[in-house]
């Protein structure tokens, strides 16, 4: 697979990714310039098919194809997945007796869980505001951020461009070497693109950083998309730190940047 690059780009180079033909271009280093960089290469998208994200040398591993994510039937899996998620933590969410912990250890908050007893649904799409933040500007947005906070690995990452039609597909493409099930959450990224307008901006270890440009405004879709989350297997969001589900839920009204981490 050839593919033309960009002009400006900082040294680099192209390089295969696992045994198939998808090959991606990789920069030797962090770019100093990354923030503005980074808006002409979202500006560009259409014109050159490449999808530009963070990512260090060492996180890529076997990739997936388009087709191996949308071979995901989200919602039956989501289905099934909450059944059985919820079979094993009922009795925690139903004992409010706090779990032991070492002295001098806080006793962790009590976690009522989802106010779900069945699947729900998928949270609704979010509509498009003519004086909201376009996918674009929300993604610039969150990397300024991410850099500006230091975030830990992220000067370890190199920019990659991929030849894909969305973040989701390229990092699918790019295999990423985190334990984490991969399909699945590729197809939640797919669909948090369509509903939410979200972006992939680093992956850097076991950590993902999304940018949301059409974040929930209200309990009702924030409780929906938490679960969501939850369902994603990410470590981060109700076990390590444990926070109860109510406060997750409603810390994601208007959030606009999305972290997931994986142990």
């Amino acid at each position: 697979m050839s593919f033309a690059l960009p002009d400006g780009l900082p040294g680099g180079r192209i390089q295969s990714c696992g045994p198939g033909p998808v090959r991606v271009w990789v920069s030797d280093e962090f770019p100093h310039d990354v923030e503005r960089l980074w808006a002409r290469l979202l500006d560009e998208r259409g014109v050159h098919g490449l999808v530009p994200l963070l990512c260090r040398p060492d996180d890529r591993s076997r990739p997936l194809s388009p087709e191996e994510v949308g071979a995901v039937r989200l919602e039956e899996r989501l289905a099934a997945d909450f059944s059985e998620y919820r079979r094993t933590r009922l009795p925690f969410w139903k004992d409010p007796t706090p779990s032991p912990v070492p002295e001098g250890v806080e006793p962790w908050p009590h976690d009522p869980g989802p106010p779900f007893e069945r699947w729900p649904g998928l949270a609704p799409k979010m509509p498009v505001a003519s004086a909201g933040s376009t996918p674009e500007e929300a993604s610039s947005a969150t990397l300024v951020r991410l850099i500006e906070t230091d975030v830990y690995g992220l000067h370890e990452c190199r920019l990659v461009l991929v030849p894909a039609s969305r973040g989701s597909d390229a990092l699918a493409l790019l295999g990423w070497s985190a334990d984490v099930p991969l399909p699945l959450l590729c197809a939640l990224l797919r669909s948090w693109e369509d509903r939410f307008g979200s972006e992939i901006v680093a992956v850097c270890g076991s950590e993902l950083h999304v940018s949301v440009a059409r974040p929930p405004l209200d309990a009702e879709t924030a409780n929906l998309l938490a679960l969501e989350h939850v369902l994603s297997t990410a470590d981060n969001i109700v076990d390590d730190p444990p926070t109860p589900f109510p406060e997750y839920a409603a810390d994601l009204v208007g959030r606009t940047h999305w972290s997931f981490w994986w142990d």
